[in-house]
């Protein structure tokens, strides 16, 4: 058994990055030897020195989407806000009429003020765009079934990048900005899907990955898609008992073969993010130590105790107290190293969080 408070520290408020650093690419880069314990201060820009040639990087090619939501109720006029979670409906169904044709998809949603927006209330977004909405059903913590619909032959993917904002996590406490289109994506961001960004990718260039591959670094991309249970609280006290929402994810057929090369070569394997290694070690779970290349969804809960079948190395950004994130960066280095390194971090005054510095764990 484990307590949920085993992975608690303190933090001040103000190392809560609230902006992204002023370069990409120029954060800090806190080393942790996996099995001693050695810490070392370096920069990402350092990447190239501390990687070997035969290493193969894995990376999220994921994109997010601007899926909050402002508008307002019909008829009354008041202020709505909508987070689009996840898309539950296939293709979307059309409808046409001799006045205009009808786009619809259901999603759920966190939509505020939800006390008072039950089955049936009315909502509509506008901008460049309008987006038609209706509460359909009630779920738990806050969640509803919503139908979302243009009129206007756009489909509602085009009405929500027109007229969606930034999904900031809700520790960045200020409102978004359009420079946050670009810095809250990474360079690899192809394949609309997420509510937040992998946010070990951001720190990412072109140029360092030019500076990586030169120096016999191997890289690949992969498919995870964010949902909004990356930010969802560890409700229960042991451990054991805490469930991840599930995440859509995809490994293409070159990847999944040079992934598979790589473990039967014993070369290191090393993820940007806790998001392409939960999609890597699920994969793997799945295809009993080898990588199966498709699209599927993982849930599994990586904490201390976990069994390992591909990672050697793991980026990934500071976490919150507490979070399945970090459980699953205990699962790997060991709880009292990790603790260690972050307490070393708050004396080095590192950046926490998604805009913040990295750590690179080998």
């Amino acid at each position: 058994m484990c307590d949920v408070r085993d992975f608690d520290f303190d933090l001040p408020r103000d190392l809560i990055a609230q902006e992204p650093s002023v370069e990409r690419g120029t954060s800090r880069l806190l080393c942790l030897g996996r099995d001693t314990g050695a810490i070392e201060h370096r920069s990402v820009a350092d990447l190239p020195q501390l990687l070997g040639a035969g290493d193969l990087l894995v990376v999220n090619n994921t994109r997010v989407f601007p899926a909050r939501l402002i508008g307002r109720r019909v008829p009354s006029g008041g202020v709505v806000e909508c987070l689009l979670i996840g898309r539950l409906d296939g293709a979307g169904s059309a409808q046409s009429t001799e006045k205009q044709r009808e786009v619809n998809e259901t999603w759920e949603a966190l939509v505020h003020p939800g006390q008072r927006l039950g089955p049936g209330a009315q909502v509509v977004f506008e901008g460049q765009r309008t987006l038609h909405g209706e509460i359909l059903e009630r779920r738990f913590h806050g969640r509803r079934v919503v139908r979302l619909w243009t009129s206007d032959g756009s489909t509602v993917s085009e009405a929500v990048d027109a007229i969606g904002h930034v999904p900031l996590p809700p520790y960045i406490k200020r409102s978004d900005r359009p420079s946050d289109r670009d810095r809250y994506q990474t360079v690899f961001a192809r394949r609309r899907g997420s509510v937040a960004a992998p946010t070990a990718g951001l720190h990412m260039t072109i140029p360092l990955i030019a500076a990586l591959e030169k120096h016999g670094v191997d890289v690949v991309e992969i498919t995870l898609h964010v949902g909004y249970g990356t930010f969802q609280p560890v409700r229960v006290d042991r451990v054991e008992d805490h469930r991840v929402e599930p995440e859509r994810y995809g490994i293409g057929s070159d990847a999944a073969a040079a992934l598979n090369a790589a473990l039967e070569e014993g070369r290191r394997i090393v993820a940007v993010g806790t998001t392409t290694t939960r999609a890597l070690e699920t994969a793997a779970l799945a295809g009993h130590g080898r990588i199966v290349s498709g699209e599927s969804v993982s849930d599994v809960f990586i904490r201390p105790g976990f069994q390992w079948r591909v990672l050697s190395g793991l980026m990934t950004n500071f976490h919150l107290p507490r979070s399945s994130l970090l459980m699953l960066v205990a699962a790997f280095a060991g709880r009292e190293r990790v603790l260690a390194a972050y307490a070393a971090a708050v004396r080095a005054r590192y950046r926490f969080y998604s805009y913040g510095d990295a750590m690179l764990i080998l």
